[in-house]
């Protein structure tokens, strides 16, 4: 490495995990992914896979870490203490909580949580992702997560006001493999494509009638029986009716401003909702979603004192 690095930044999901070592600038000097998420880590040991990473690396013994995800949960490593909604992108990120009885310096950045009596709710991850999506200081802005459990979240002059969770991957998870649209959509349908008519057709019913989808679910079953209905085109429906269903209800939630919607996506659901929201009459600023966590890792190294403040991420 040309330069030394100055923190290591730790994504820690449910099933998968990455490691970056950042350099006081905010570059990325190396990189290392693996399987040892939350579910691995509970067996072998938090500490033991971090520094199996970080010793693969390189990366000095005294070199302080970073992390977000699923190692801040309850079932995780350490459970790093909610903050509560409304509340400042950066004071939620100054807010990591630091693992005691380590050599290193080691912080998971806290998940948000919504109090509200009629609309409870949490995120742990997502906040990171928004810390580095290049929300500009001033204005509403309204972010769309999707994932198992997407969130759509309100951020108004760098404070996150409020948010929302709408578990649309999870749906299309259970009714395809748990319902009677099993018989439907196969067992193994294709990845589904958003340029698919299917996709399109159902995701316009839903944004048609304001993401009333449950009413429709059982559509998809009678058209197989009815109008040889294919597997890999029923997945399409699902998901074009799950995802417009979805924005649908979040649109009614928080409106649409003058602002585009910030879609922080990845891979396939970058694609799918990019379409959607199109679909749905929206204009999109796309944000890569692996840069954005790795963006707000930078960041909240630079919160909590890690790196300096005059860095600069590339």
């Amino acid at each position: 490495m040309s330069a030394l690095p100055a923190v290591a930044a730790v994504d820690w999901g449910t099933t998968r995990m990455r490691v970056w070592l950042i350099d006081e600038a905010g570059k990325v000097l190396a990189e290392r992914r693996g399987d040892d998420g939350l579910i691995t880590a509970q067996q072998k040991g938090f500490s033991p896979i971090l520094e199996g990473h970080l010793a693969a690396l390189g990366a000095p013994a005294a070199l302080p870490v970073i992390i977000c995800g699923m190692a801040g949960s309850r079932q995780g490593w350490l459970e790093a203490p909610y903050v509560t909604v409304p509340a400042p992108i950066g004071a939620i990120l100054a807010g990591a909580a630091r693992i005691p009885g380590q050599q290193r310096d080691i912080r998971i950045v806290p998940g948000l949580a919504q109090r509200l009596a009629d609309a409870p709710d949490v995120m742990r991850g997502e906040e990171t992702q928004l810390a580095g999506s290049g929300l500009p200081a001033k204005g509403r802005h309204l972010v769309c997560m999707p994932g198992t459990h997407s969130k759509w979240v309100l951020v108004e002059d760098s404070a996150v006001a409020g948010f929302g969770t709408w578990p649309t991957g999870e749906l299309f998870s259970v009714l395809a493999g748990h319902s009677i649209l099993r018989h439907s959509l196969g067992e193994q349908p294709k990845p589904v494509a958003p340029d698919n008519p299917f996709f399109q057709e159902w995701c316009r019913r839903a944004l048609a009638e304001g993401g009333d989808v449950i009413s429709k679910l059982f559509s998809i079953r009678a058209a197989g029986l009815l109008q040889d209905l294919k597997p890999d085109d029923a997945a399409a429906c699902l998901s074009g009716l799950l995802i417009g269903g979805e924005i649908a209800s979040a649109k009614r939630r928080y409106g649409a401003g003058a602002a585009p919607i910030v879609l922080v996506a990845s891979g396939a659901l970058a694609t799918l909702y990019g379409a959607a929201l199109g679909l749905a009459g929206l204009d999109v600023r796309a944000v890569d979603a692996d840069e954005a966590v790795r963006a707000g890792l930078i960041e909240a190294a630079r919160e909590n004192g890690m790196i300096a403040r005059s860095g600069v991420a590339t």
